[in-house]
């Protein structure tokens, strides 16, 4: 019995010896201007060249403003990543590129699968944790850090050992007003932050079967925050339909035989996982992070757990200080601590299907006065569709600051960062101390959710607003 991730991994091994990691082959390398440049300067120390200027895929996300993007860019460290990226682009000569003003340009992992760059069956390797994402089309996908991406410009291969393999089984047809955001983030509070360690997690299961292929990316996107090394989701008909027809996925009869290749990658029927969790999703109730950690989390409608409800000395120590920097008390109700930012975009949440989801809660609604909210589309081609469906105007109406693609307000690394002591839900998939803003509050929600609580101006169960399918 062989499992998806067994079919992907021996598919691209390289090299294996007994007691050292496997080498392995790399389809896609995707760089952005953080973490990407160190290495770059690396191969230029070392006189060497990039191996497969082909298969490097780079994107301007992280640093960049999404309001004001006049160059030189006003933060002067902002404005040397871009530029460094820039140069090393012309001078190590990779051929895909969405730089600042490419319509294309997003966050790196909404604009890469939308471009049909990532493909079922592919590696895709990143400087950047949450590359887990693709691994939402069949695909084996995961972060390394800058030396790895150093060793990948130039050799396109990698030094890996093979994860365990996890299974997630998912029953049950989801009720409305939840989503993917709220069954990964049950998960992750089901299995803690260290439950996926050292593993693949396949997602599987009806509920999977069910999602479309945008929730599948916001499922794997957020694999990582339970410790997985990487999430998965066979491809199946959903994927085919999503990848047809994109500018760089295979074309008429290439593409009706990659489908037949790809319908292969899946685990066999009974294959038994090194570890296996299940979980019935009839009665999900939309959910929202309340700590410092995204396990930390209940239903919308539920108060702070009690330090006695943690069966460790270490859960408890890590409520109890996370308590105290969210400025929260013991059993206190959720829906009774107010707001004072909504962020609505990210690699987790900033694809139309969440833009449209956030919208239908801001129709013929405002913006509580007092709340800030930035709704920041995760890529060029998002935003324009959005604005084509006029999800703009709806938001613009009820109050919220329409923004350029880029990663904004998820990691306060340019300048869309919540100020000290005020309190923030957030769509994106971090919700650690000072990952907004110094001193800043994150709650971690779905974008229902996240936008009803910019209604209420305050934390809220968006099943409490009427009208909100």
């Amino acid at each position: 019995m062989t499992s998806l991730l067994d079919r992907l991994w021996d598919s691209h091994l390289v090299y294996s010896q007994e007691g050292r990691p496997d080498i392995l082959y790399i389809d896609r390398h995707l760089v952005h201007e953080v973490t990407s440049n160190q290495a770059f300067e690396g191969l230029r120390a070392a006189g060497r060249r990039l191996r497969r200027p082909d298969l490097t895929c780079g994107v301007i996300d992280h640093s960049i403003p999404t309001d004001d993007r006049t160059r030189p860019l006003k933060d002067k460290v902002a404005e040397a990543q871009l530029a460094a990226l820039e140069r090393n682009r012309k001078e190590f000569g990779f051929q895909v590129f969405f730089g600042d003003t490419d319509p294309r340009q997003g966050v790196i992992h909404v604009c890469m699968p939308e471009q049909g760059l990532v493909l079922p069956g592919h590696s895709v390797v990143c400087g950047d944790s949450h590359t887990a994402t693709h691994g939402a089309m069949g695909a084996l996908a995961f972060g390394i850090g800058t030396s790895e991406v150093e060793h990948v410009l130039a050799t396109q291969t990698l030094p890996q050992r093979k994860p365990a393999a996890m299974a997630v089984t998912v029953a049950g047809k989801i009720p409305p007003a939840a989503g993917a955001k709220d069954l990964i983030l049950r998960i992750i509070n089901m299995v803690g932050v260290g439950g996926g360690a050292g593993h693949a997690i396949e997602y599987r299961g009806e509920a999977i079967r069910a999602l479309s292929m945008e929730s599948r990316l916001t499922l794997c996107n957020m694999a990582i925050e339970c410790g997985a090394r990487m999430g998965l989701v066979a491809p199946d008909d959903v994927t085919f339909a999503y990848l047809e027809g994109r500018p760089y996925a295979p074309k008429g009869e290439d593409f009706r035989r990659a489908v037949g290749r790809w319908r292969e990658l899946r685990s066999d029927d009974g294959h038994e996982f090194d570890k296996e969790t299940t979980l019935d999703v009839s009665r999900l109730a939309p959910r929202i992070t309340w700590g410092t950690n995204p396990a930390q989390n209940v239903p919308a409608t539920g108060h702070v757990p009690s330090l006695e409800s943690f069966k460790t000395v270490g859960e408890r120590r890590a409520a109890e200080r996370a308590l105290a920097y969210q400025k929260l008390e013991e059993g206190v109700r959720l829906e009774d601590v107010t707001v004072d930012y909504v962020f609505i975009g990210s690699c987790t949440n900033g694809r139309y299907e969440d833009l449209s989801e956030a919208a239908r809660v801001f129709r013929s609604r405002k913006v509580r006065k007092g709340v800030t909210v930035l709704v920041v589309p995760g890529s060029g081609p998002v935003k324009r569709r959005a604005e084509k469906e006029g999800l703009d105007r709806i938001f613009r109406h009820a109050g919220c600051e329409w923004r350029e693609p880029g990663c904004s307000m998820c990691l306060a690394m340019n300048p869309d960062a919540v100020p000290p002591g005020n309190r923030c839900v957030s769509t994106s998939n971090r919700n650690f101390e000072g990952r907004q803003g110094r001193l800043a509050m994150t709650h971690l929600a779905s974008p229902a959710t996240a936008a009803a609580c910019a209604v209420a101006g305050r934390i809220t169960n968006v099943r409490n607003l009427r009208r909100f399918i």
